[in-house]
């Protein structure tokens, strides 16, 4: 099945140019390109699950763009500093006059990008279809330098970049989290989603670590965990936490796992990172992670580790220590001698 507005589009005479290649923004593994000159398309796409499985069905496929490109196709990201810095990135790499397609629905703030670009850009009138809009502008007008991807400073010596988790400060969560992290901790140690690299700084600066291994998914922040945790002792790993496996267990992982897969709240995914990390540690190994409290991580806690107990936490997060996993994670729960313990004061 074609993309509903995509496909619409180039419909059109001349939609895009008949030579050169096209870039193509912020695509998922889940978006239908058919419409698209295969042969011709380039895949910008930062996100490791996405580029992996775009990649497995034969795109070129990079995470950060590449030379001038004749035309381009925008999926918008939800994140509207996101957005801005990728159509200022678009209108400076397409060939002047190019055409720059941006599709978005409208959950994810379509109509204001498009109210927004109106300002400083010639747009083609918007087609509407399935919840969303598709419209093109030519690329080469003067962009506001506004709109051009900054660097953010959420915290003293820290940078990150439009779009990425926590890109205004440190996340609530993750500050419980490093406060009940004791002060001496594994010597072989992991961030699984390992954002911009705050916690991982935290661990660093515990006694006892002598690595650590930062795995994130999103390649915009971990090149900004890369600029603020210089420390010799980190590794820095662009990968699925959830499919990652390690070339030796680790003896502690941390994490602030996320749980969202779309706009709505998904504890498969929190489940999911719950599993990989105790498939990557060692079976003396500790996780430390905080969750919202809301959340049902309990079960796949019960099934995958021996010992699970409550630290700290507060109305909105919990942070739990888990620790010897179990092997292979299919102990059934009721045979388990775990226990969710009282938060401790």
């Amino acid at each position: 099945m074609s993309h509903p507005r995509v496909s619409l589009a180039l419909a059109a005479p001349d939609a895009l140019p008949a030579e050169g290649r096209i870039a193509v923004w912020r695509a998922t593994r889940d978006t239908d390109l058919s419409d698209l000159p295969r042969e011709r398309v380039q895949v910008i796409q930062g996100f490791a699950p996405d580029f992996d499985a775009l990649r497995a069905r034969g795109f070129d496929v990079v995470a950060e763009p590449g030379a001038e490109y004749t035309g381009a196709i925008v999926f918008l990201p939800r994140a509207k500093a996101e957005a801005r810095a990728i159509l200022f990135e678009a209108n400076a790499r397409i060939a002047a006059g190019g055409p720059v397609w941006v599709d978005g629905a409208k959950h994810d703030g379509v109509d204001s990008v498009l109210k927004d670009l109106r300002s400083w850009a010639v747009v083609t009138p918007p087609l509407a279809k399935a919840h969303g809009k598709i419209f093109a502008f030519a690329a080469g007008a003067a962009a506001p330098a506004e709109w051009q991807a900054r660097p953010g400073t959420p915290a003293p010596g820290f940078v990150t970049a439009p779009g990425v988790f926590s890109a205004d400060g440190i996340d609530r969560g993750s500050a419980l989290l490093a406060e009940a992290l004791p002060a001496k901790l594994p010597a072989r140690m992991a961030d699984l989603g390992a954002g911009w690299g705050w916690l991982a700084a935290q661990v660093l600066a515990r006694e006892g670590v002598e690595s650590i291994d930062l795995i994130e998914a999103e390649h915009a922040a971990l090149d900004c965990a890369r600029r603020n945790v210089t420390d010799p002792r980190a590794r820095f790993i662009w990968a699925d936490a959830t499919t990652y496996a390690p070339e030796a267990r680790y003896s502690g992982i941390v994490m602030n796992p996320p749980f969202h897969t779309s706009r709505a709240a998904d504890p498969a995914l929190g489940a999911a990172f719950i599993r990989a990390a105790a498939s990557m540690l060692s079976l003396s190994g500790t996780l430390w992670m905080v969750a919202n409290r809301h959340l049902p991580y309990e079960e796949a806690l019960r099934a995958s580790f021996h010992e699970i107990e409550e630290l700290a936490g507060d109305g909105g997060f919990k942070i739990i220590r888990a620790a010897k996993p179990i092997v292979g994670g299919s102990k059934p729960v009721a045979a388990s001698r775990t226990r969710m313990a009282r938060p401790r004061r």
